[in-house]
């Protein structure tokens, strides 16, 4: 069990922004002698290190949250382990597995199909945003490091990457090695969804260069997931632009394969965020829970704008197509989520909307702080 039961919550503190430090060793598994120059990060996340002769590392500047550490190294299996950061960590000894060499078997698929379906994996992946057209691979050979199918039938695109992707966002400037471990299109249904490791690396740049990247970073967090849920642990949601509302969406019996496939109601008076979060009985971690959809609307202006014309806007008939708006679908009874505003169980949650096209193109590492100049 995650908890023994939930605490009510009336007061969320204010998030913590300390920094902390991660040391530890790894080993090889099967003879226990160090591991140098292994790669140890924090999975998506901008903090991370390298084991020196003696297979020792320090990973410093780490703030707390809930983060998945990723050792890897030539010639080993790759570790994943979930920590826990509220404060200064030292780790039992990493053992790496060396890795098995075993011949798979290879699909030959049409050259032309690859090439149509890497540009159907750019659009998925990247998205279609002005900081899309700023992103590229660097890898070379990529048909060797990708895998790419489309079923016509079912209208399914999926992919995954045998290797880390090497990825340069010159919009955000950040340099990311991306192990793709599941991208998966929907287009009947119209869900996407992907899944990887990811190290972050800030690019080198002029002066002009980096304020240009501080100022497109700010504009990616602002109004973003991250964004909405760091402003929840604060308890300030609403002084940060954000407007919660209650959606309830029921499938319309009507439904055909055109026209509105659900009957939806949006109830027009603002949550509180006891309404829809609680706390746990871990450290740092929290979860979202609500019976119906949630209506998250950003915008730092209308957050503040009276409750009468607040009511006159939700009555709007283009309101529920409005691009700055997100409705959150729950799959399971409780998303939990951390001090860094990630989602945990990521699977608990639909984001149809504003968060739902947030591709790579816009992610931001975990650890993404507002610094000088932001």
């Amino acid at each position: 069990m995650r908890w023994s039961c939930f605490l009510i919550l009336f007061l969320l503190p204010v998030t913590c922004f300390a920094q902390y430090v991660i040391t530890g060793k790894v080993l090889n598994s099967a003879d226990k002698t160090p591991v140098a120059n292994a790669s140890v990060f924090l999975n998506n996340a901008v903090a991370g290190s390298k084991t020196d002769d003696k297979g020792a590392f320090t990973i410093t500047n780490v703030r707390s949250g809930q983060y998945d550490l990723v050792v890897s190294s030539l010639g080993f299996e790759t570790s994943h382990q979930n920590i826990m950061i509220n404060g200064d960590i030292r780790l039992t000894d990493i053992g790496l597995a060396p890795k098995i060499m075993m011949l798979q078997e290879v699909h030959i698929k049409p050259k032309g199909d690859w090439a149509k379906n890497y540009e159907k994996f750019k659009q998925c992946f990247f998205g279609n945003s002005a900081y899309a057209q700023q992103c590229k691979i660097l890898n070379k050979n990529l048909e060797d490091l990708l895998d790419l199918d489309y079923n016509s039938k079912t209208r399914v695109f999926t992919a995954r990457s045998a290797d880390f992707l090497e990825i340069e966002n010159k919009a955000l400037g950040y340099k990311i090695r991306y192990l793709l471990q599941e991208l998966k299109s929907d287009g009947i249904a119209n869900i996407n969804y992907y899944e990887g490791t990811a190290a972050f690396e800030e690019l080198k740049g002029s002066t002009s260069q980096i304020r240009k990247w501080k100022k497109n970073r700010l504009s990616a967090y602002e109004g973003s997931s991250m964004h909405f849920l760091r402003s929840v642990i604060a308890n300030n949601f609403n002084n940060e632009g954000f407007k919660v509302l209650r959606l309830i969406r029921k499938p319309n019996p009507d439904y055909k394969g055109f026209g509105a496939k659900y009957n939806q109601t949006l109830v027009n008076t603002p949550m509180d965020v006891r309404d829809f979060v609680k706390v746990t009985d871990v450290t740092g971690e929290y979860a979202l829970s609500f019976s119906d959809c949630l209506y998250v609307m950003y915008d730092k202006k209308r957050a503040h704008i009276s409750d009468k014309d607040s009511k006159n806007l939700l009555l709007s008939p283009d309101f529920m197509d409005d691009p700055l708006t997100t409705t959150l679908i729950f799959n399971e009874q409780n998303a939990f989520f951390d001090n860094n505003g990630i989602i945990i169980n990521p699977l608990s949650l639909l984001f149809d909307g504003n968060w739902g096209r947030r591709l790579i193109a816009e992610l931001l590492p975990v650890d993404y702080v507002l610094g000088n100049g932001d």
